[in-house]
């Protein structure tokens, strides 16, 4: 995970996460609308699964 991915994910969580697919832009979307620190969380932790 780089800083820039980081930032990224801390200013604009759904587009740190735009080349996870689908299902992982819309969760972040959603949570994101629901409150920005779910939504930066869901992001950090999405980008941090070692799977992909």
């Amino acid at each position: 995970m780089s800083f820039w991915r980081v930032l990224l994910s801390i200013i604009c969580p759904p587009l740190a996460v735009l080349d996870k697919g689908c299902g992982s832009i819309l969760i972040v979307f959603i949570l994101t609308c629901l409150g920005w620190v779910p939504g930066v969380i869901a992001a950090l932790i999405i980008l941090n699964n070692p799977k992909n």
